[in-house]
């Protein structure tokens, strides 16, 4: 069976500046549909190899996933770069979930062999919400098969019992493609780093209300940031996380105004790196009274994490953007009524940072690997105003000397000016 292209509008799109956060999250209603990345071109996934559609590394496609078969899509892969793809499936809002539905993905080489494997599931609480699974073809000394270039192949499906809804999922496709290293370095994972939780942030929340998608998280760098959440609503937030640096995050949800009962797993927070892997996650139920959500202490940001054993651990072998993503069972509603919840979300990077594993080329999308200034302006929350000093700063130039230095100019324009004058004063023929 062959799944078909999604139609319809897209879900999720940009909506007008609200004038509260209350007023943001009522009007998103419930579910808050999942906004796709914009651009993404429409793919089909198909029944079997022989048909299956190309995606390509730096690229972000929408599909869809049948309640059973598998999607196939190609790989074309070189030799030298290593690739990953993430499939996030979105279910209706009203969809009927059980906990253990979810998706699987696989990459597979051109002879049938598995490259990896990957799940995700909804969980006890049983809604609808986006999850996202990844594949991997990795170019390592440390992989022994699926190392050659040639053809691969993608394959999505679903997981779940028999009396799962017939109704089909949406797909949001990613491809990633990582350059291999000028210099080849150790093979081994360090054995220790710094697992203590560290003291909690204990500034002032400043607002922040989060994205509808990886393509439209919003940018947040350390510190304490206050949202506002409807029950069957998922928050997307990026962290910039560079070369050495550890990130910290806890999501707090607020006591309810009324109502009675208690809603399993009613809070999750995860973790997802720049490809979307899953690293972490934490989840609560919730009885009305305020809850809080924290993952747990993550190693720095290394590339030779990527050969540990331990999923969480291999997770942070990238810098670049890391995706906290919130969700608030929609069981909520029934309990502790419609909201908006107060949400607070806490974040601290840590850590000195290091510098990068010195890529031989260019990572698809370009620069999905790398922190830069106007990411931390953006997630500082000036909206990238002050870009331009910090790339100054960090290259060595403070901004007193970029006033002096725009001061000297100045003051020798102003000179050549006045002697010009002069001279036209002294030769009016000239």
């Amino acid at each position: 069976m062959c799944s078909v292209a999604a139609t319809g509008a897209v879900p999720g799109a940009a909506a007008a500046p609200r004038t509260s956060l209350a007023s943001a999250a009522s009007s998103a209603s419930a579910a808050s549909g999942y906004a796709f990345a914009e651009g993404a071109r429409t793919v089909v996934g198909a029944a079997g190899t022989a048909d299956a559609g190309r995606l390509d590394p730096g690229e972000t496609y929408r599909s869809t996933l049948p309640k059973s078969g598998k999607a196939y899509y190609r790989l074309e892969l070189d030799g030298t770069s290593s690739a990953y793809a993430a499939a996030t499936a979105v279910p209706a809002p009203d969809a009927s979930i059980a906990a253990v539905d979810g998706i699987r993905v696989s990459v597979q080489d051109s002879d049938g062999h598995a490259c990896s494997y990957d799940s995700a599931i909804f969980g006890a609480a049983r809604s609808p919400r986006p999850v996202t699974a990844w594949g991997a073809r990795e170019v390592s000394p440390a992989k022994a098969l699926c190392r050659g270039p040639g053809t691969y192949y993608l394959v999505v499906e679903r997981l779940g019992t028999k009396d799962t809804a017939p109704e089909a999922w949406d797909l949001e496709l990613a491809v990633f493609s990582e350059p291999g290293l000028e210099k080849t370095g150790a093979t081994r994972a360090p054995e220790v780093w710094n697992s203590a939780s560290p003291a909690p942030l204990g500034e002032e929340p400043r607002a922040r209300q989060g994205g509808a998608g990886f393509g439209s998280a919003t940018a947040v760098g350390q510190g304490v940031w206050r949202a506002d959440i409807v029950p069957g609503q998922t928050l997307f937030y990026k962290v910039p996380v560079d070369w050495g640096r550890q990130l910290y995050a806890t999501a707090d949800l607020g006591s309810a105004s009324g109502g009675s009962g208690y809603a399993v797993g009613a809070l999750v927070l995860s973790l997802y790196n720049p490809v979307r892997a899953q690293v972490e996650d934490a989840g609560v139920s919730y009885d009305g009274t305020q809850k809080s959500a924290a993952l747990a202490p993550l190693p720095p940001v290394r590339y030779v994490n990527r050969y540990d054993v331990t999923d969480a651990v291999g997770a942070m072998r990238f810098a670049g953007s890391y995706y906290l993503v919130v969700h608030l069972a929609a069981q909520v509603a029934d309990r502790f009524g419609a909201g908006p919840f107060g949400l607070t979300l806490r974040v601290r990077v840590g850590g000195a940072g290091e510098a990068g594993p010195g890529y031989a080329g260019r990572s698809a999308p370009q620069g999905v690997f790398e922190v830069t200034a106007r990411d931390r302006a953006a997630a500082d929350g000036d909206g990238g105003r002050s870009t331009a000093m910090t790339a100054l700063a960090a290259g060595g130039i403070g901004t007193g000397s970029v006033l002096l230095l725009g001061l000297g100019v100045w003051t020798a324009v102003a000179r050549r000016r006045d002697v010009q004058t002069r001279v036209s004063a002294q030769n009016p023929t000239a």
